[in-house]
């Protein structure tokens, strides 16, 4: 075939994007939604006025840089920049050691593993929920709850749980948050504004940031020499740390270091509640505003559960629930931006890619697109039901896609799902008037900015 007619893409001038760069780092996706309205579906545009960037909504094109052509395309410096804070963990690493990792720890996020954690994650759930139905039964059978908030600490305590063995304390759980709610929010900014990383520097704030990180890490340590101190005639548990532990390289036969372990642990913690808790807590904001489609998850909950609680065999039955969860997130994609860096010169349709270009490819973007999801801003989860036909290849990516696609997808969905059907077989979910519009914080991942109040009616 004859090569496509080179294509030259339209450009936002660097002083639009230094003007726009305030905008840009409160909230990015107006500003992209704008640029990408206005100009097409791809563009280059300036990061903070100074990083040239290609920013894409194209399915395609995406396609293309996360699974075709995926090993032209390995995380850039602004995504592997955050394993200053986070460790060289399966998230942050790259290349030989990243596949490595990724052989290694692969086994225990398998679908059958996943089903055997299906139990604690509902005893977790079980204890989360049933102070708040005594505290609804004291008030006349409503409950208000911080929505956010509490995904949070419910997502928190089941990783943790699923990692450990354990529950961590409360205020290491809330201690925990604050502090990857820190280290990610100075990161992000450090990266939209970079033109400030002087003065950041001068003020000490990355090296305050550094202690914030190491603080997280040390609670973590913690509970990892804990396991290793154990007493070894004690049978150990059954969980990811200890998978980690016991995990060994084919190449060499060993164990990975005290740090690997860490770094991986951090990840797994930090991966495995984030996304998640984010996305419940959007997911009870557009129940509580659709009725009806709680009202149908209800249904299906007495046609396949009738009073009991769900068990993963029961899952794939209950398969409006998981469309709920499905169209949360293409409506709130947890990871709502990708980046790649060309490490060779590349073509797509036409457009030239050369070296060391820094791709973004724009999940939210396309997750919102007209062309590929009509009415796009409708909650409306009959989308992913067999009836509505497939949608177009990475049209649909909240994992991500190729073989990066987040490890703990699975997980995530499982766990998602029986929340979902928990709160749903007890309450009744309703939201609470006088509230301001809940508004977009897009940090690394898709969070509201201030928390929002949904109320837990019992079921009568």
């Amino acid at each position: 075939m004859p090569a496509a007619a080179s294509r030259s893409l339209p450009v936002i001038p660097r002083a639009t994007s230094l003007r726009n760069s305030l905008r840009l780092a409160a909230n990015p996706i107006p500003v992209l939604n704008r640029y990408l309205d206005e100009h097409g579906d791809t563009l280059v545009m300036y990061l903070g006025g100074v990083r040239k960037t290609l920013l894409t909504r194209d399915p395609g094109l995406i396609q293309h840089v996360l699974q075709k052509n995926h090993r032209n395309y390995p995380k850039s410096p602004l995504s592997l920049g955050f394993a200053r804070y986070l460790g060289h963990g399966l998230l942050t690493s790259e290349g030989g050691y990243w596949l490595q990792q990724r052989r290694l720890i692969q086994p225990g996020f398998h679908r059958q593993r996943v089903a055997g954690l299906t139990e604690l994650m509902s005893s977790v759930i079980e204890d989360g929920l049933r102070p708040l139905e005594e505290q609804a039964a004291r008030q006349g059978g409503a409950v208000e709850v911080a929505a956010h908030e509490l995904m949070t600490r419910l997502t928190f305590r089941i990783v943790a749980r699923s990692v450990f063995s354990s529950y961590l304390p409360e205020p290491e759980l809330q201690r925990m948050a604050e502090l990857l709610t820190a280290v990610q929010a100075f990161y992000v900014r450090s990266v939209r504004q970079p033109y400030l990383r002087p003065w950041f520097a001068l003020a000490g704030r990355f090296r305050h940031h550094d202690q914030l990180a190491q603080e997280l890490r040390q609670l973590l340590l913690g509970y990892i020499r804990q396991r290793q101190a154990a007493d070894p005639a004690t049978p150990a548990p059954d969980d990811l740390l200890q998978m980690l532990l016991d995990a060994r390289y084919e190449s060499s036969g060993e164990a990975m270091t005290e740090t690997q372990v860490l770094d991986e642990a951090v990840i797994l913690l930090v991966a495995g509640h984030e996304t998640s808790a984010n996305a419940l807590a959007w997911m009870w904001l557009l129940l509580a505003q659709h009725p009806e489609v709680v009202s149908r998850v209800q249904a299906e909950i007495n046609q396949v559960l009738g009073s009991r609680s769900p068990t993963f065999a029961d899952l794939p039955r209950l398969s409006y629930a998981l469309h709920v969860v499905q169209e949360t997130m293409r409506l709130y994609p947890p990871v709502w931006i990708m980046d790649r860096q060309a490490a060779a010169a590349d073509e797509y349709q036409g457009i030239p890619i050369p070296k060391g270009t820094l791709i973004s490819s724009y999940l939210y973007g396309v997750h919102h697109a007209a062309q590929l999801w009509p009415d796009p801003e409708v909650f409306r989860p009959e989308r992913f039901g067999a009836e509505a036909g497939a949608q177009p290849p990475f049209a649909y990516v909240p994992f991500g896609g190729g073989p990066r696609q987040c490890i703990g997808n699975q997980f995530a969905l499982t766990e998602m799902q029986l929340l979902l059907l928990e709160v749903v077989r007890r309450f009744e979910v309703e939201w609470v008037e006088g509230q301001p519009p809940v508004e977009l914080q897009p940090l690394i991942t898709l969070r509201p900015r201030h928390d929002f109040r949904v109320r837990f009616r019992l079921r009568r």
